[in-house]
């Protein structure tokens, strides 16, 4: 750990969903004084996500649900276009995306390859997020998706064509930071 900071105190602020905590702490600049800080902390576990993509019809799977925060924040009904995600639940990552992927698309998939990781909110929020890819074919959908109903989960399944998807992040249609990351990764890298 770093020895220029120096936890002094953790309030619960709440465990409603997950936990919402305010950290106060020490740090210390190098060569300078040590300050008190505070900042507050949502740790909602780690998650995964993963793009499925079909080489021979150069299309990708997407999802299509309602995001409370981002209607809060003017996304006008609230829909967001996605790749499928979601937390490990103590899972290891492999198993969790493949999980993911079967409850929320409806394909089971056995292939899947991490590609990185990040950090997707980390001024505030702990999850670190695996990217993983995967291919799919018509074969590997084993039910129509949605996700799971005890979850309030209402999701729809979408197919597009690759460079279709492209241009929804160029024209402000896609607009979720783990999907254009994806999206992103497999055009810099060649894989459509």
């Amino acid at each position: 750990m770093n020895p220029a900071i120096k936890i002094t105190k953790e309030e619960l602020l709440s465990d409603n969903w997950y936990l919402l905590k305010k950290i106060s702490y020490n740090y210390q600049r190098p060569g300078g004084p040590i300050k008190l800080q505070q900042r507050e902390v949502y740790d909602r576990g780690n998650g995964a996500v993963i793009l499925l993509y079909n080489p021979e019809e150069e299309t990708v799977i997407l999802t299509r649900q309602f995001r409370m925060p981002t209607y809060v924040n003017g996304n006008k009904g609230g829909m967001l276009i996605e790749a499928c995600a979601g937390l490990l639940d103590n899972d290891r990552p492999e198993a969790a995306i493949k999980r993911e992927a079967e409850e929320e698309t409806g394909y089971k998939v056995t292939d899947v390859r991490k590609v990185f990781e990040a950090y997707m909110s980390p001024g505030s929020v702990t999850e670190l997020l695996y990217f993983f890819i995967a291919e799919y074919s018509k074969d590997m959908r084993v039910h129509r998706g949605g996700g799971l109903e005890h979850e309030q989960e209402d999701i729809e399944v979408l197919e597009i064509p690759f460079g279709d998807a492209l241009e929804m992040v160029d024209k402000g249609q896609i607009r979720d930071a783990k999907t254009i990351m994806l999206l992103q990764y497999m055009e810099l890298h060649g894989i459509l």
